[in-house]
C-alpha cells in the first residue's frame, strides 16, 4: 500500500502568496525534510522547489559558455567602474 501526504505549499513570488496543494509520497517527504533539516513540511518544499530552480539556472549559463564573446577579461569585469 502506497501512502501519500498532502500538503499546503505557499511559495512567494514578487511579494505575493501562492498556496498549491499537492501529493507527495510520505516517503519522499520524509527524506526531504531529513535533508533539508527544515521545521516545516513547507519550508522542506519551498527549500527543494529553490534548488532546482537554481540548478536549472546553472545549467542554462553553462549552456551558454563558448557561445558568448567579451571584450574584457574577468578580472577587468569584476573590477569596472560602473
Amino acid at each position: 500500500m502506497k501512502y501519500f501526504v498532502n500538503i499546503i505549499c505557499a511559495k512567494l513570488i514578487k511579494g505575493d502568496v501562492m498556496r498549491s496543494t499537492v501529493t507527495i509520497k510520505k516517503e519522499i517527504l520524509d527524506r526531504l525534510l531529513k535533508e533539508t533539516k527544515t521545521k516545516s513540511k513547507a519550508s522542506a518544499v519551498r527549500e527543494a522547489i529553490n534548488e532546482y530552480l537554481r540548478r536549472k539556472k546553472i545549467e542554462k549559463i553553462k549552456f551558454m559558455k563558448g557561445k558568448m564573446e567579451f571584450d574584457l577579461t574577468a578580472e577587468e569585469i569584476r573590477h569596472y567602474e560602473r
